[in-house]
Protein backbone atom coordinates (compact mmCIF):
# COMPACT_ATOMS: atom_id res chain seq x y z
CA UNK A 1 0.00 0.00 0.00
CA UNK A 2 2.87 2.31 1.41
CA UNK A 3 4.53 1.84 -2.46
CA UNK A 4 1.47 2.03 -4.03
CA UNK A 5 1.18 5.79 -2.49
CA UNK A 6 4.74 6.48 -2.87
CA UNK A 7 4.36 5.31 -6.63
CA UNK A 8 1.62 7.71 -7.26
CA UNK A 9 3.13 10.79 -5.40
CA UNK A 10 6.53 10.41 -7.34
CA UNK A 11 4.05 9.89 -10.90
CA UNK A 12 2.44 13.30 -9.78
CA UNK A 13 5.36 14.95 -8.92
CA UNK A 14 6.97 14.03 -12.10
CA UNK A 15 3.60 15.41 -13.84
CA UNK A 16 4.10 18.59 -11.98
CA UNK A 17 7.74 19.09 -12.88
CA UNK A 18 7.02 18.32 -16.40
CA UNK A 19 3.84 20.60 -16.63
CA UNK A 20 5.92 23.38 -14.85
CA UNK A 21 8.51 22.48 -17.12
CA UNK A 22 6.24 23.12 -20.30
CA UNK A 23 4.19 26.46 -18.65
CA UNK A 24 8.00 27.89 -17.94
CA UNK A 25 9.09 27.19 -21.59
CA UNK A 26 5.95 28.67 -22.94
CA UNK A 27 6.31 31.72 -20.59
CA UNK A 28 10.45 32.19 -21.90
CA UNK A 29 9.40 31.16 -25.55
CA UNK A 30 6.92 34.10 -26.03
CA UNK A 31 8.21 37.69 -26.02
CA UNK A 32 6.17 40.44 -26.45
CA UNK A 33 8.19 43.30 -27.54
CA UNK A 34 6.72 47.09 -27.24
CA UNK A 35 6.41 49.41 -30.65
CA UNK A 36 9.16 51.31 -29.13
CA UNK A 37 11.89 48.56 -28.74
CA UNK A 38 13.47 46.03 -30.17
CA UNK A 39 15.28 43.15 -28.52
CA UNK A 40 18.36 41.44 -29.03
CA UNK A 41 18.50 37.31 -28.64
CA UNK A 42 21.78 35.59 -27.84
CA UNK A 43 21.96 31.77 -27.85
CA UNK A 44 24.87 30.23 -26.42
CA UNK A 45 26.57 33.89 -25.81
CA UNK A 46 25.94 34.35 -29.88
CA UNK A 47 23.97 37.04 -31.36
CA UNK A 48 20.84 34.78 -32.95
CA UNK A 49 18.33 37.23 -33.81
CA UNK A 50 16.73 40.85 -33.47
CA UNK A 51 13.13 40.87 -32.31
CA UNK A 52 10.79 43.61 -33.52
CA UNK A 53 7.65 45.01 -32.38
CA UNK A 54 4.56 42.37 -31.65
CA UNK A 55 4.64 39.00 -30.54
CA UNK A 56 7.84 36.82 -30.83
CA UNK A 57 9.22 33.45 -30.10
CA UNK A 58 12.44 31.68 -28.99
CA UNK A 59 13.63 28.46 -27.64
CA UNK A 60 12.99 28.44 -24.45
CA UNK A 61 16.02 27.54 -22.32
CA UNK A 62 18.88 27.71 -25.14
CA UNK A 63 17.46 31.45 -26.53
CA UNK A 64 17.80 34.23 -24.35
CA UNK A 65 16.72 37.98 -24.54
CA UNK A 66 20.43 39.58 -23.93
CA UNK A 67 19.42 42.98 -24.50
CA UNK A 68 16.68 45.50 -24.76
CA UNK A 69 16.91 48.13 -26.97
CA UNK A 70 14.91 51.53 -27.31
CA UNK A 71 14.52 52.75 -30.77
CA UNK A 72 12.94 56.42 -30.04
CA UNK A 73 14.91 59.58 -30.95
CA UNK A 74 17.13 60.76 -28.25
CA UNK A 75 19.10 63.58 -27.71
CA UNK A 76 22.31 63.92 -26.56
CA UNK A 77 22.96 67.00 -24.23
CA UNK A 78 23.94 70.18 -25.35
CA UNK A 79 27.69 70.31 -25.70
CA UNK A 80 30.44 73.07 -25.67
CA UNK A 81 33.93 72.50 -27.50
CA UNK A 82 36.92 74.79 -28.11
CA UNK A 83 37.69 75.15 -31.83
CA UNK A 84 40.40 77.92 -33.59
CA UNK A 85 39.49 79.70 -36.79
CA UNK A 86 42.37 79.63 -39.33
CA UNK A 87 42.68 83.38 -38.25
CA UNK A 88 43.48 82.38 -35.06
CA UNK A 89 40.45 83.44 -33.25
CA UNK A 90 39.07 80.80 -30.33
CA UNK A 91 35.90 80.00 -30.36
CA UNK A 92 33.37 78.58 -28.10
CA UNK A 93 30.52 76.18 -30.18
CA UNK A 94 27.26 75.13 -28.72
CA UNK A 95 26.22 71.89 -30.21
CA UNK A 96 22.98 70.01 -30.10
CA UNK A 97 22.41 66.35 -31.64
CA UNK A 98 19.73 64.17 -32.04
CA UNK A 99 19.97 60.11 -33.27
CA UNK A 100 17.66 57.16 -32.78
CA UNK A 101 19.04 53.23 -33.23
CA UNK A 102 18.28 51.16 -36.06
CA UNK A 103 20.23 47.91 -35.77
CA UNK A 104 20.87 46.77 -32.45
CA UNK A 105 23.01 44.35 -33.59
CA UNK A 106 25.85 46.70 -34.24
CA UNK A 107 25.57 48.94 -31.55
CA UNK A 108 25.26 46.70 -28.60
CA UNK A 109 28.56 44.98 -29.83
CA UNK A 110 30.66 47.41 -31.38
CA UNK A 111 29.96 50.11 -29.47
CA UNK A 112 30.13 50.62 -25.30
CA UNK A 113 28.89 54.02 -24.61
CA UNK A 114 26.86 55.14 -27.92
CA UNK A 115 26.25 58.63 -26.08
CA UNK A 116 29.94 59.40 -25.35
CA UNK A 117 31.23 58.14 -28.64
CA UNK A 118 28.75 60.56 -30.41
CA UNK A 119 29.56 63.63 -28.76
CA UNK A 120 33.45 62.32 -29.26
CA UNK A 121 32.61 62.44 -32.89
CA UNK A 122 30.73 65.23 -32.94
CA UNK A 123 33.39 67.65 -31.12
CA UNK A 124 36.09 66.10 -33.02
CA UNK A 125 34.16 67.28 -36.61
CA UNK A 126 33.56 70.73 -35.26
CA UNK A 127 37.18 71.69 -34.47
CA UNK A 128 38.51 70.33 -38.07
CA UNK A 129 35.56 71.94 -40.08
CA UNK A 130 35.64 75.31 -38.09
CA UNK A 131 39.87 75.09 -38.35
CA UNK A 132 39.46 75.57 -42.37
CA UNK A 133 37.21 78.76 -42.14
CA UNK A 134 37.66 82.14 -40.90
CA UNK A 135 35.72 83.59 -38.22
CA UNK A 136 33.90 85.65 -40.42
CA UNK A 137 32.76 82.91 -43.28
CA UNK A 138 31.91 80.87 -39.80
CA UNK A 139 29.37 83.55 -38.66
CA UNK A 140 28.30 84.10 -42.38
CA UNK A 141 27.85 80.44 -43.41
CA UNK A 142 26.44 78.77 -39.94
CA UNK A 143 23.33 76.90 -42.12
CA UNK A 144 25.55 75.09 -44.95
CA UNK A 145 28.15 74.11 -41.77
CA UNK A 146 26.04 72.35 -39.90
CA UNK A 147 25.25 70.70 -42.92
CA UNK A 148 28.36 69.66 -43.25
CA UNK A 149 29.01 68.50 -39.77
CA UNK A 150 25.52 66.69 -40.21
CA UNK A 151 26.61 64.61 -42.96
CA UNK A 152 30.14 63.81 -41.32
CA UNK A 153 28.27 62.52 -38.50
CA UNK A 154 25.81 60.43 -40.10
CA UNK A 155 28.30 58.70 -41.95
CA UNK A 156 31.08 58.16 -38.76
CA UNK A 157 28.34 56.91 -36.92
CA UNK A 158 26.75 54.69 -39.49
CA UNK A 159 29.12 51.57 -38.78
CA UNK A 160 27.35 51.67 -35.16
CA UNK A 161 23.66 50.97 -36.11
CA UNK A 162 23.03 55.00 -35.49
CA UNK A 163 20.71 57.23 -37.64
CA UNK A 164 21.91 60.76 -36.87
CA UNK A 165 18.37 62.65 -37.13
CA UNK A 166 19.48 66.24 -36.73
CA UNK A 167 23.21 67.71 -35.48
CA UNK A 168 22.95 71.44 -35.29
CA UNK A 169 25.17 74.50 -34.03
CA UNK A 170 23.24 76.26 -31.35
CA UNK A 171 25.75 79.27 -30.81
CA UNK A 172 29.17 80.21 -31.45
CA UNK A 173 30.72 81.90 -28.75
CA UNK A 174 33.91 84.62 -28.33
CA UNK A 175 35.74 85.22 -25.49
CA UNK A 176 35.78 88.92 -24.02
CA UNK A 177 39.42 90.51 -25.94
CA UNK A 178 37.75 89.28 -29.20
CA UNK A 179 34.48 90.84 -28.67
CA UNK A 180 36.53 93.90 -27.81
CA UNK A 181 38.45 93.82 -30.46
CA UNK A 182 35.44 92.91 -33.13
CA UNK A 183 33.11 95.98 -31.48
CA UNK A 184 36.25 98.18 -32.34
CA UNK A 185 36.40 97.01 -35.62
CA UNK A 186 32.92 97.15 -36.28
CA UNK A 187 32.68 100.83 -34.92
CA UNK A 188 35.77 101.60 -37.33
CA UNK A 189 33.93 100.32 -39.98
CA UNK A 190 30.99 102.16 -39.24
CA UNK A 191 32.65 105.62 -39.08
CA UNK A 192 34.47 104.91 -42.13
CA UNK A 193 31.40 103.91 -44.24
CA UNK A 194 29.87 107.55 -42.67
CA UNK A 195 32.94 109.42 -44.19
CA UNK A 196 32.55 107.87 -46.96
CA UNK A 197 28.32 108.37 -47.52
CA UNK A 198 28.99 111.95 -46.32
CA UNK A 199 32.03 112.55 -49.21
CA UNK A 200 29.54 111.07 -51.85
CA UNK A 201 27.08 113.70 -51.01
CA UNK A 202 29.21 116.08 -51.20
CA UNK A 203 30.68 115.05 -54.67
CA UNK A 204 26.78 114.41 -55.29
CA UNK A 205 25.97 118.03 -54.62
CA UNK A 206 28.79 119.36 -56.34
CA UNK A 207 28.01 117.35 -59.71
CA UNK A 208 24.50 118.69 -59.58
CA UNK A 209 25.80 122.31 -58.85
CA UNK A 210 27.72 121.63 -62.17
CA UNK A 211 25.00 120.34 -64.03
CA UNK A 212 22.91 123.22 -62.86
CA UNK A 213 25.87 125.41 -63.86
CA UNK A 214 25.68 124.24 -67.71
CA UNK A 215 22.05 123.91 -67.96
CA UNK A 216 22.07 127.86 -67.42
CA UNK A 217 24.72 128.11 -69.52
CA UNK A 218 23.31 126.27 -72.13
CA UNK A 219 19.96 127.86 -71.60
CA UNK A 220 21.72 131.37 -72.04
CA UNK A 221 23.03 131.24 -74.86
CA UNK A 222 20.46 129.18 -76.46
CA UNK A 223 18.60 132.65 -75.74
CA UNK A 224 20.99 134.21 -77.28
CA UNK A 225 21.28 132.31 -80.25
CA UNK A 226 17.46 132.99 -80.49
CA UNK A 227 17.68 136.92 -79.42
CA UNK A 228 20.28 137.10 -82.86
CA UNK A 229 18.17 135.05 -85.00
CA UNK A 230 15.63 137.33 -84.07
CA UNK A 231 18.11 140.33 -85.13
CA UNK A 232 19.31 139.04 -87.70
CA UNK A 233 15.89 138.34 -89.20
CA UNK A 234 14.90 142.42 -88.48
CA UNK A 235 17.75 143.47 -90.68
CA UNK A 236 16.84 141.23 -92.96
CA UNK A 237 13.43 141.97 -93.46
CA UNK A 238 14.87 146.15 -93.28
CA UNK A 239 16.97 145.05 -95.53
CA UNK A 240 14.22 143.59 -98.14
CA UNK A 241 12.13 146.36 -97.30
CA UNK A 242 14.75 149.01 -98.54
CA UNK A 243 15.41 147.02 -101.65
CA UNK A 244 11.83 146.97 -102.63
CA UNK A 245 10.56 150.62 -101.80
CA UNK A 246 14.36 152.46 -101.97
CA UNK A 247 15.50 154.59 -99.32
CA UNK A 248 12.31 156.51 -99.05
CA UNK A 249 10.90 153.77 -96.79
CA UNK A 250 14.10 153.78 -94.68
CA UNK A 251 13.86 157.18 -93.75
CA UNK A 252 9.86 156.39 -92.73
CA UNK A 253 11.25 153.56 -90.07
CA UNK A 254 14.19 156.05 -89.18
CA UNK A 255 11.37 158.81 -88.47
CA UNK A 256 8.87 156.92 -87.15
CA UNK A 257 11.57 155.44 -84.61
CA UNK A 258 12.72 159.02 -83.93
CA UNK A 259 8.80 160.32 -82.96
CA UNK A 260 8.06 156.86 -80.59
CA UNK A 261 11.70 157.87 -78.75
CA UNK A 262 10.26 161.52 -78.69
CA UNK A 263 7.16 160.07 -77.31
CA UNK A 264 8.26 158.04 -74.76
CA UNK A 265 10.03 160.74 -73.13
CA UNK A 266 7.21 163.03 -72.90
CA UNK A 267 5.03 159.93 -71.06
CA UNK A 268 5.97 160.11 -67.43
CA UNK A 269 3.93 160.97 -64.02
CA UNK A 270 3.16 164.66 -62.75
CA UNK A 271 4.19 167.72 -64.57
CA UNK A 272 7.31 167.77 -66.22
CA UNK A 273 8.76 169.93 -69.39
CA UNK A 274 10.38 168.43 -72.14
CA UNK A 275 13.35 170.70 -74.18
CA UNK A 276 13.62 169.50 -77.65
CA UNK A 277 15.96 170.07 -79.66
CA UNK A 278 15.94 171.94 -83.70
CA UNK A 279 16.88 168.16 -84.84
CA UNK A 280 14.00 166.33 -83.00
CA UNK A 281 11.37 169.31 -84.40
CA UNK A 282 12.82 168.68 -87.86
CA UNK A 283 12.34 165.07 -86.90
CA UNK A 284 8.89 165.29 -85.95
CA UNK A 285 8.44 167.18 -89.21
CA UNK A 286 10.17 164.59 -91.02
CA UNK A 287 7.85 161.84 -90.02
CA UNK A 288 4.70 163.69 -89.92
CA UNK A 289 5.46 164.43 -93.50
CA UNK A 290 6.11 160.65 -94.39
CA UNK A 291 3.05 159.63 -92.60
CA UNK A 292 0.86 162.02 -94.29
CA UNK A 293 2.78 161.47 -97.70
CA UNK A 294 1.59 157.72 -96.72
CA UNK A 295 -1.73 158.31 -96.30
Amino acid sequence: MENELLGLIGGNLVTLVIAAFIIIGLFLGVRIVPQSDKYVVERFGRLKSVLGPGINFIVPYLDRVAHKISILERQLPTAEQDAITTDNVLVKVETSVFYRITEPEKTVYRIRDVDAAIATTVAGIVRSEIGKMELDQVQSNRNELTQHIRQQVRAMVDDWGIEVTRAEILDVNLDEATRAAMLQQLNAERARRAQVTEAEGRKRAVELAADADLYAAEQEAKARRISADAEAYATQTVAAAINENGLEAAQYQIALKQVEALTKVGEGSGKQTVILPAQALDAFANAFGMLKGRG
